[in-house]
């Protein structure tokens, strides 16, 4: 997925996004979001929260998917919302520390993307 957001290591498990952003616990302004939006794709601001809607053949794939969603979450220490339908996923998003929306956000967004 080439996009401006390919991140870099700063150290400190922080990383740059196209020298936009870091990897940390800062609320994002709209202009910010905006730009972040557009390296995720389908992901799209539902509330106040980065969401998006995953679709499979089987009730046990999005199960299993949801399940790939908590272990990557525990890996950033980050957790979204998951909504288990019949062959769908809803996975939701944001950063309650700072009351809206950050870094992570689109991070954990760019990794669920990749499973």
């Amino acid at each position: 997925m080439g996009s401006v957001y390919q991140a870099r290591s700063l150290g400190l498990g922080q990383k740059e996004y196209g020298g936009v952003m870091t990897l940390n616990y800062i609320k994002l302004d709209e202009g910010q979001i905006a730009k972040a939006l557009e390296a995720v794709d389908g992901w799209a601001i539902v509330g106040q929260k980065l969401s998006k809607t995953f679709s499979f053949s089987t009730y046990k794939d999005g199960v299993v998917f949801a399940s790939a969603v908590a272990y990557l979450s525990d890996k950033l220490n980050h957790h979204p919302d998951l909504y288990v339908g019949y062959a769908k996923v809803t996975v939701s998003v944001d950063t309650h520390d700072v009351g809206g929306l950050s870094p992570y956000d689109f991070e954990l967004a760019r990794r669920i993307d990749s499973l």
